[in-house]
């Protein structure tokens, strides 16, 4: 308590949060996130990775994204210049390969570009998006991501590794972990040890004792093969042709977009709305449609399936088609489903 007394008369607090918050900034994707509140644009482990670091929220800048959630570079570009008119120091720019409602996947190369000009370091948050690059047929949507300078994935979502399972990618080999978490412990990780002491890695990490999250993915990838890996991505690429030209031919279904990804996001529009949609409050109404069919649906045991709004838009269901057990027939139960458990709407 006397060393954080002692600390609290000799550092200004307001004063250090105000250096902190004009030193550093972020520039990131304005897209990657939950729903249209200003306060809720950002996905909240960018917010809460700035909290963490010292920078504060503020220090995130957003950026433009066009109607398909894809970050615009040449507003990319205008952050960057007004920050560093500001007196801000740029340092990060975060970009998202399929982002968590519409699975989109941000102009890589583009963004790079900008990186490169400006001498930011370049994330690409893969973590959704990250496994179609085991596809030979679906890999182009990931064009660019060798130039990123981090990359994280989650190969626990579309390729099914036991939860939970992330990687952190990085391009700099000189164990740069190590440099910046790494505390030299002698108690734990002794130097004069008789093997290789690059194989303890947990001074590496924040927090140490971990779970070995590799060895999900590589007792997988050993036990299928990565011909059956590309096969699983495909497969949701397949499912999500077949689900979105169904709903095209159903009544009562709408489509928000065609989807990029697996990323399958829609209206069900009751009977009482069909044709009302110039009515002064259909969106009103639609917005309501969601959460009831998501109670039934959770109460009845039949399906779970997740609905969100989306800047202006009002709540949408959003199928994410990413489980390799899923057949065709499932997917025709779960329209009928849809239509049966909304009928009297």
């Amino acid at each position: 308590m006397a060393e954080s007394n002692h600390l609290s008369h000799d550092w200004d607090l307001p004063a250090g949060e105000a250096l902190l918050q004009d030193v550093f900034g972020i520039v990131m994707d304005e897209l990657v996130r939950k729903g249209t509140d200003a306060s809720e644009k950002s996905h909240y482990s960018l917010q809460k990775g700035a909290a963490f670091l010292g920078m504060g929220t503020d220090s995130i800048r957003l950026v433009k994204a066009d109607e398909r959630g894809k970050m615009i570079p040449e507003d990319l570009e205008k952050q960057i210049n007004q920050a560093e008119a500001e007196g801000a120091v740029p340092l990060f720019v975060n970009a998202t390969a399929g982002t968590t409602v519409l699975g989109a996947f941000d102009p890589l190369e583009a963004i790079a570009e900008v990186c490169q000009q400006h001498g930011l370091w370049l994330h690409v948050d893969a973590a959704w998006g990250g496994s179609v690059l085991l596809s030979q047929t679906h890999r182009h949507l990931l064009d660019g991501i060798k130039r990123a300078d981090s990359v994280s994935w989650n190969p626990h979502k579309l390729l099914a590794t036991g939860l939970q399972c992330s990687a952190l990618l990085l391009r700099d080999t000189s164990n740069l972990l190590k440099e910046c978490h790494g505390a030299q412990a002698t108690y734990l990780f002794q130097q004069d040890k008789f093997y290789d002491v690059s194989l303890d890695t947990g001074d590496k990490v924040i927090q140490c004792g971990r779970r070995v999250d590799c060895l999900k993915l590589w007792l997988m990838w050993k036990a299928v093969g990565g011909s059956v890996l590309e096969q699983r991505v495909d497969w949701a690429f397949t499912l999500t042709r077949y689900l979105v030209e169904k709903i095209k031919l159903r009544k009562g279904f709408e489509l928000v977009m065609e989807p990029e990804y697996v990323n399958v996001c829609f209206w069900y529009v009751p009977p009482s709305l069909r044709g009302q949609q110039d009515s002064a409050d259909y969106c009103k109404k639609l917005a309501k449609v969601a959460p009831v069919l998501k109670e039934r649906m959770v109460k009845k045991g039949s399906m779970m399936v997740g609905y969100q709004p989306h800047r202006t838009l009002p709540n949408f269901f959003r199928l994410i088609l990413g489980n390799p057990a899923l057949r065709t027939a499932d997917l025709d139960f779960f329209l009928d489903e849809l239509e049966q458990l909304g009928q009297d709407l």
